[in-house]
């Protein structure tokens, strides 16, 4: 396959670098609130971490087997530094929400160039996105509402499911096995 000519493959190859970029954010939080003594946002974070790893892998996955050669890149730096409980928090829901920009584009350029495969392989993702949007909201709206008691937002942690912590087994496969 040619991916030089192919629209789809250029925004996917620029996807493994978006989802290790997020990765590389959610440690960026995690570690935040690993500092503020907050173990649950701190290991919510540090799982939401893996699992944007584990997108990357998969889009690497897919493109060695559509016979593209994956291209490894260097990264975004993170932010590292906050000045509130709500703010690493809103910035994972813009984040899920420029991803889902992204994987939407995708999807509409696999589809311009007629490419069933590629079409196929990012339904998963769209799906993905509504629950990953929908868990951020969730737990922004819950820290908005917890103020300034960091611990009602660790008690919601430790007592909900928010999200599905990567563990969907209609994933596609990723490189070297998911994490």
């Amino acid at each position: 396959m040619n991916a030089t000519d192919s629209t789809f493959m250029g925004l996917l190859q620029a996807q493994v670098r978006n989802e290790f970029s997020a990765s590389q954010q959610y440690i960026a939080v995690a570690v935040w609130f690993d500092a503020k003594d907050l173990p649950q946002l701190a290991a919510h974070f540090y799982r939401q971490s893996v699992e944007e790893r584990n997108h990357a892998m998969m889009l690497v996955q897919y493109l060695l087997d559509r016979d593209v050669h994956p291209l490894i890149g260097g990264l975004d730096d993170p932010q590292t530094d906050f000045d509130s409980v709500t703010a690493p928090i809103a910035l994972a829901l813009r984040q899920e929400k420029e991803v889902t920009g992204q994987i939407e584009a995708l999807f509409r350029a696999a589809r311009a160039e007629d490419d069933a495969l590629g079409e196929q392989f990012m339904l998963w993702f769209l799906k993905e996105q509504v629950e990953e949007v929908s868990s951020m909201s969730t737990l922004l709206a819950v820290a908005e509402r917890a103020g300034d008691n960091w611990f009602h937002l660790e008690e919601f942690l430790a007592r909900e499911s928010v999200g599905d912590a990567g563990h969907d087994t209609s994933a596609p496969e990723a490189a070297g096995g998911a994490l």
